[in-house]
């Protein structure tokens, strides 16, 4: 499939071969875990096992790749799947690495709790501050990493300028895109190293897989992580390939649906007496407006708020909404809001990382828009 496709065409059809034996314009889910030879080594198109190889895994993987412009990508059982199999790739005990002091809870958990006991070292810094990620960097940093934007507080971060800082140390730039999607974003061009994923959220769109990805443009570096994600086996499986695969095929149009009912609740909220405080990268009083405005398509789908009366008032926000559905996740056509401070960022708790109590998470759907600023104000009371 040529790179010079549109990305809503290579949405559909890059890695969507049509299968050769019946002509099924969708790929089929290869559920098998091993593979006839012709002979001793007679591999037929590479198979041999599943862990190491599966076609319906490979159409999602040049997908991938193809939508985020690298040269490939990695299709794993989780975000954090794919997070782990790059941190033990690119590190080694007593190697250090730059986390944003926004990132999602279980990024900081995989940091904190589990590389550090392997002998990783890492810093926190303000990554939307490139200043501040040049002071961060240690003669051991052999990685920056950057969510952009953030999970929760929708911080942006300049991709290209923390990309040319972490190029002059000697670091490579860790991008994770999952709150923009590769519709909205491309860090690989603005010169990171390495995209993460977890295509649970708006890759697979529906709430209906877990699953993550990585897609890099180094080919010895593609190596690299192809041999870890063989050796440690954390692979997405056929049928969550093929659900994450489905989902893509809508992508374009279901961001401009999320972005664009996402700009009506921001409207909603910064005019609300009860919120404080709306962090939402298109609102021309964020801090990383123009940066976003420079780096994305569009600003997303995800809004996070603070209540003014506090944790209590805003629990009971989340406690009151019915439209906007009380769970964790996000990226699904259905809204979803959550108390990142008790649910997906508890781990976070006590650290630079710890976000505010009175803070909710939403992440607006593909719903009405008009249902949903109902529901929003009828929740803030």
């Amino acid at each position: 499939m040529s790179d010079q496709h549109s990305f809503e065409t290579l949405a559909i059809h890059a890695g969507n071969t049509a299968d050769p034996l019946t002509g099924a314009v969708v790929p089929p889910i290869y559920q098998v875990s091993t593979y006839k030879q012709d002979g001793v080594g007679g591999l037929r198109g590479g198979y041999e096992y599943s862990r190491s190889a599966n076609p319906t895994r490979t159409a999602l993987e040049e997908n991938l790749a193809a939508l985020e412009g690298g040269r490939r990508g990695l299709a794993f059982a989780s975000g954090l799947a794919a997070e782990d199999c790059l941190l033990r790739t690119l590190l080694t005990p007593g190697d250090h690495v730059v986390i944003p002091n926004d990132a999602y809870g279980g990024t900081f958990r995989l940091f904190a709790k589990v590389a550090s006991r392997w002998g990783v070292e890492f810093s926190v810094a303000d990554t939307s501050d490139v200043a501040a990620v040049r002071v961060a960097l240690t003669p051991r940093t052999k990685a920056v990493w950057v969510e952009t934007p953030s999970n929760p507080l929708l911080g942006i971060t300049d991709i290209a300028a923390v990309a040319q800082v972490a190029r002059q140390a000697g670091a490579r730039l860790v991008v994770d895109n999952t709150f923009a999607s590769p519709y909205l974003q491309q860090p690989l061009a603005l010169g990171a190293d390495v995209v993460v994923h977890s295509t649970t959220k708006y890759m697979g769109g529906h709430s209906d897989v877990v699953g993550g990805a990585l897609v890099v443009s180094d080919p010895e570096l593609a190596e690299e992580l192809a041999y870890h994600q063989n050796a440690m086996g954390a692979v997405a499986g056929p049928f969550d390939a093929w659900l994450v695969l489905r989902g893509i095929k809508t992508l374009a149009v279901r961001m401009d649906r999320h972005t664009e009912n996402a700009t009506k609740v921001a409207d909603l909220l910064t005019r609300h007496p009860k919120v404080s405080q709306v962090l939402y990268p298109g609102l021309p009083e964020h801090p990383g407006h123009e940066v976003a405005a420079k780096q994305m398509k569009a600003f997303g789908g995800m809004v996070s708020f603070r209540v003014a009366g506090g944790e209590e008032a805003a629990v009971e926000v989340c406690n009151r909404a019915k439209l906007f559905t009380l769970g964790e996740s996000l990226g699904g056509v259905e809204s979803l809001l959550e108390h990142p401070g008790r649910m997906t960022h508890a781990s976070a708790a006590g650290s630079p990382l710890e976000v505010p109590a009175d803070l909710v998470r939403l992440s607006v759907g593909i719903e009405n828009g008009d249902d949903l600023i109902a529901d929003l104000t009828q929740a803030l009371g």
